[in-house]
């Protein structure tokens, strides 16, 4: 906090703070937790967002045992503490590079491959800045209605991983118009989050970053009416169905085979179904007390585990709020009852 504290008083302008880390294991959960609510603390006043990557729920590629505990307790901290979470899912990442790039056995430095491309992506307005969406405040702003929705899926198209050999290995998509970019990305095979946005669900909000050094922006106005006119996708019945798209110049750094390239941030209801594998999970072993040894060392849970069932409140509370959005009363949410913005950040 101390090296976090001087950096800050060195800046400029310092306008939040940016985290990656897995919310399974022991330390991207217990070191990630204990930072968002120092950073929350020390900067009450700052935009905290993270880079949050979700476990593999499959248990032949599980390796640790506690995760679905680390999961719910980091959960509540990213629910209290941040202004804004993308998640990164890794059973989508997998399905992604063994469906759509066609690897086998992905190693941990391609799904890497694919976290840093998508970090990237959503940050290309930040260092590229435009006419629009050129800080962290306006680019979040806009995607997140109420404090407690602030958990952002992501997709891109089209994905391309260099390999060992420094040959590019895509998705052997050859057609790259800003139409079919945007089509794509709503597409749940490219969305990077293991949840289906198609038949489940609606869109909160919803912004794509256009990716092109010659991209005219006539065609995004003809891309936008034909997904409208098509009904491609749904949005929440309470609020404005507005697709932001923002453009983007590409690095002069980067050769990129594609002319066209396209990012999407999104917030969609159907994080309720990720949030509540993860409750089922925790659930199965929690009901036998399994595992809890390591914990009741630890001075939080000495004396009772309170804990653990209050990280589990404020995640069902997550769920139910998100399923909430779906419904035309949802702005009564709180007065009803629900959960609503209590506890969150204001």
């Amino acid at each position: 906090i101390d090296m976090i504290d001087r950096e800050s008083d060195n800046s400029d302008s310092l306008e939040g703070f940016v985290l990656t880390h897995s919310i399974a294991g022991g330390t991207g959960s217990g070191m990630g937790s204990y930072l968002l609510e120092a950073l929350n603390d020390h900067f009450p006043k700052k935009l905290v967002q993270t880079y949050s990557v979700f476990p593999n729920w499959d248990h032949s590629q599980s390796d640790v045992v506690v995760q679905p505990y680390n999961s719910v307790l980091t959960m509540k901290r990213l629910t209290l503490n941040a202004d804004a979470v993308v998640v990164l899912d890794n059973t989508a990442l997998n399905r992604i590079a063994v469906d759509r790039l066609r690897i086998e056995n992905p190693t941990v430095d391609q799904l890497n491959s694919l976290v840093a491309t998508i970090m990237a992506a959503s940050t290309t307005t930040l260092r590229y800045p435009g006419y629009m969406n050129n800080d962290l405040i306006g680019l979040l702003a806009s995607l997140i209605p109420t404090p407690r929705c602030h958990f952002l899926m992501t997709g891109y198209t089209p994905l391309t991983l260099t390999d060992a050999a420094g040959q590019n290995t895509d998705t052997r998509i050859r057609k790259t118009t800003v139409l079919d970019v945007m089509r794509r990305l709503t597409q749940p095979k490219n969305i990077m989050v293991s949840a289906n946005t198609r038949s489940s669900g609606c869109y909160i909000s919803l912004l794509n970053i256009i990716q092109g050094n010659d991209v005219d922006p006539t065609q995004i106005h003809k891309a936008l009416q034909r997904i409208r006119e098509r009904q491609l996708i749904n949005f929440i019945p309470w609020g404005p169905a507005s697709v932001q798209v923002a453009l983007a110049r590409t690095s002069p750094y980067v050769t990129n085979p594609h002319k066209v390239s396209g990012f999407m941030l999104a917030n969609h209801t159907s994080m309720a179904e990720l949030f509540d594998r993860l409750l089922g999970q925790y659930d199965r072993i929690r009901k036998r007390n399994a595992f809890l040894d390591n914990y009741r060392r630890e001075p939080m849970f000495e004396d009772n585990l309170d804990e653990f069932d209050s990280a589990r409140e404020t995640v069902q509370g997550l769920v139910d709020e998100y399923r909430a959005c779906e419904r035309p009363d949802y702005v009564d949410f709180d007065l009803q009852g629900g959960r609503g913005a209590t506890g969150a950040r204001q």
